[in-house]
């Protein structure tokens, strides 16, 4: 049985509806908020289980509300390792999910950006399914076949990560592939697009890092009617 636990980041998170609408479908075991991230349950009008991190971006009166609504706080230091969303994924790993969506963990902050597309790894060294995902677009692993649902027309995007990805063969893309080698630093895997309700992605060895847009041709900073 799938069991979802949500983290929410400080990053950029689009509109909040989105994540009001996908709480209320797949209704998260739990929701962990990575300090500022909690500015964004605010606005969405949910109240997380757990707020954690050094507290350097959430003001004392949203910590205040918060402890008034139940929420438990962990506070650390600022001077740490970690970030305050691998803390809050460590919290998620410790209730056992099947997955975890992490949520804000995108944006103007390319060091953050590229911080947190790199937790993605600690799911696949746990075995769990981690993404990150905002209204716009998610980003996940790939380490063996992954079948994609979605709609002709959507973007998917695929890069080499942390080395060589072999015999990589995409079926029911615009641009398919046959047991491809793709090298990082030759990024042809991006921009191809989805030619019906299903494609399907495998590969023998390496990852590949998938970025996938939900709307077909729409993307951040573009309005189409």
């Amino acid at each position: 049985m799938k069991k979802v636990v949500f983290v929410v980041s400080g990053g950029e998170l689009g509109d909040p509806a989105f994540l009001r609408e996908q709480a209320a479908t797949v209704a998260p075991a739990a929701v962990i908020c990575a300090d500022s991230g909690a500015r964004h349950m605010r606005a969405a009008g949910i109240v997380p289980e757990l707020i954690i991190g050094d507290m350097d971006s959430l003001d004392f009166a949203s910590q205040k509300y918060y402890e008034a609504k139940g929420c438990r706080i962990i506070r650390h230091p600022r001077r740490k390792d970690e970030t305050d969303t691998e803390l809050a994924l460590h919290e998620a790993f410790a209730m056992a999910p099947t997955e975890v969506w992490i949520w804000g963990a995108l944006g103007h902050r390319v060091d953050h950006t590229l911080a947190n597309i790199s937790l993605l790894v600690q799911g696949k060294e746990k075995g769990i399914d981690v993404k990150l995902i905002d209204e716009w677009c998610e980003l996940f692993l790939i380490d063996r076949r992954r079948v994609l649902e979605g709609e002709a027309g959507q973007t998917v995007s695929l890069f080499p990560y942390g080395g060589p990805a072999v015999g990589v063969t995409l079926t029911g893309f615009e641009f398919p592939l046959t047991k491809a080698v793709m090298e990082i630093g030759s990024p042809y895997g991006v921009s191809n697009r989805m030619t019906a309700g299903k494609g399907i992605i495998e590969l023998d060895s390496g990852r590949l890092l998938a970025v996938r847009y939900f709307r077909p041709g729409v993307f951040p900073g573009e309005v189409k009617g």
